[in-house]
């Protein structure tokens, strides 16, 4: 790949060029990076392999996490700078790589070697991959920004539902010692070189002023400025806004909310009901970790496409009002019918997917498709505190409760209604979200928004303009 294949001029579609290539491009991507989701298939065998605790063997996971949300947030500027197929190249060499020295690692049975590169440049793959075609997807689509978002987001979901399976039958082939685990990570490392490699031939920016087909109707164009901006916002300046930090606070609620559920989903369902006369098995515990894995993933993109129809500040009232209403309804009834706990935690992990695949089109609603990526490359920080903090409120208190001589549901009522007072709190910053004061707002010129614009009254532009005058 020479510089000049990178460079984001070389990028621009040519005419003709269809808009749905664009979300296979950036499938092709968090497909890929979703199998960080898959990496508790790996832990029994190096930690059997290896000699490992359980929490040593989560290590590469949690630091590519973290990685996750800090390349995210720095490297945000650089993938707007630079364009989507730079971003997505970068991604493919930190990713294919970290799995690389994770097989060299295991192959020498140096497990400093495996955290490094799964976790930390595996990681940094992570976090440049997922915010890659964001803004690209959302300059694509602007009549429909949920729904693009969504399609993408939803790889990321789902790719643990590729990944587990294909890991495991490759362990079963090469064997689950250090051996085999090396060449399952090599293996892993050049396949997905060559998956995430489609994306990056196929992805495209559009060129200059291109404007979605097909005309919207004045009652549309008027539904859809209820909290959208006509202008746009630097990175720099969005972090200054207070609509940032309520969107940070609403993205961290609702994770921590959902991802309290995700982590110890197996255990939680097992001890609801293990004092009926319908215990759970730990089999059919397996099967409920698949389905929530499955509700996280449709949710990506059900949710984050009906958000184009009601609007992002509603579908978040969706979230985090309704989600508080099943976390309820598990604490007061949960332990009398399965159907009803179960239902419920889909409910909560589809709002959970929801929500990552919703913001990146709430931010565009905000501040604009300026720097729309760097923006929401900040917010994933949010992603990385909740991160920590959703399992450390369950599993805390858990302990407790066990400690205090409780056990079933009584280990985790606590928990979940904390869950329940964070979606509150989720959902007041929701309430509090306003359009953005135009003092933060580029001039045109900056932004590159003039074209295709002038045929778009909006009341209030006028003065609008004489303020940035």
């Amino acid at each position: 790949m020479t510089p000049g294949f990178l460079d984001r001029s070389h990028t621009v579609a040519p005419p003709g060029w269809s808009r749905w290539l664009v979300p296979p491009a950036a499938l092709s991507v968090h497909l890929s990076i979703g199998q960080a989701y898959a990496w508790s298939v790996f832990k029994p065998p190096l930690e059997s392999s290896l000699g490992l605790s359980g929490t040593a063997s989560a290590l590469p996971f949690q630091l590519g996490i973290v990685m996750l949300g800090l390349s995210a947030a720095f490297g945000g500027t650089l993938v707007e700078r630079n364009g989507p197929r730079w971003a997505m190249s970068v991604s493919l060499l930190c990713f294919s790589s970290g799995f690389l020295l994770a097989a060299l690692g295991a192959a020498l049975q140096q497990y400093w070697l495996v955290v490094f590169g799964y976790g930390f440049v595996g990681g940094i793959g992570l976090g440049i991959g997922y915010i890659s075609p964001v803004s690209t997807l959302i300059k694509w689509f602007p009549d429909r920004p949920g729904m693009a978002t969504g399609i993408a987001i939803m790889g990321f979901g789902g790719g643990a539902l590729i990944a587990s399976p294909w890991s495991a039958q490759m362990l079963e082939t090469f064997g689950s010692g250090s051996d085999g685990i090396a060449a399952a990570f090599l293996v892993h490392g050049l396949v997905y070189a060559v998956f995430m490699a489609l994306g990056v031939l196929l992805v495209r920016v559009p060129a200059e002023g291109w404007r979605p087909p097909g005309n919207r109707t004045p009652q549309e164009k008027q539904a859809e400025r209820r909290l959208v901006t006509t202008a746009d916002v630097s990175a720099r300046n969005a972090v200054r806004t207070p609509q940032f930090w309520c969107l940070w606070v609403v993205l961290c609620m609702n994770v921590t909310a959902g991802i309290g559920i995700l982590e110890k989903a197996a255990p939680m369902i097992g001890d609801f009901f293990a004092g009926t006369s319908t215990p759970v098995s730990a089999s059919a515990a397996a099967g409920f970790v698949a389905l929530l894995s499955l509700a996280n993933m449709c949710g990506r993109f059900l949710w984050s496409a009906t958000s184009d129809i009601i609007g992002r500040k509603n579908m978040y009232r969706v979230y985090l009002g309704v989600g508080a209403l099943m976390y309820l309804a598990i604490v007061q009834l949960g332990d009398s019918s399965k159907p009803l706990f179960i239902t419920c935690a889909l409910v909560i992990l589809s709002f959970y997917g929801g929500g990552f695949a919703t913001v990146p089109a709430y931010l565009k609603d905000l501040f604009g498709t300026y720097e729309v990526g760097a923006i929401h490359g900040r917010l994933l920080t949010a992603w990385s505190t909740a991160g920590v903090l959703g399992p450390l409120i369950v599993n805390w208190v858990a302990d407790s409760q066990e400690s205090a001589g409780r056990s079933g549901p009584g280990l985790y009522g606590l928990s979940l209604t904390i869950m329940i007072g964070l979606l509150a709190v989720g959902f007041v910053a929701n309430e509090l979200v306003r359009p953005v004061n135009p003092k933060y707002h580029e001039p045109r010129a900056v932004s590159g928004h003039e074209a295709g614009e002038a045929d778009e009254e909006v009341p209030g532009d006028d003065d609008r303009r004489q303020q940035h005058t």
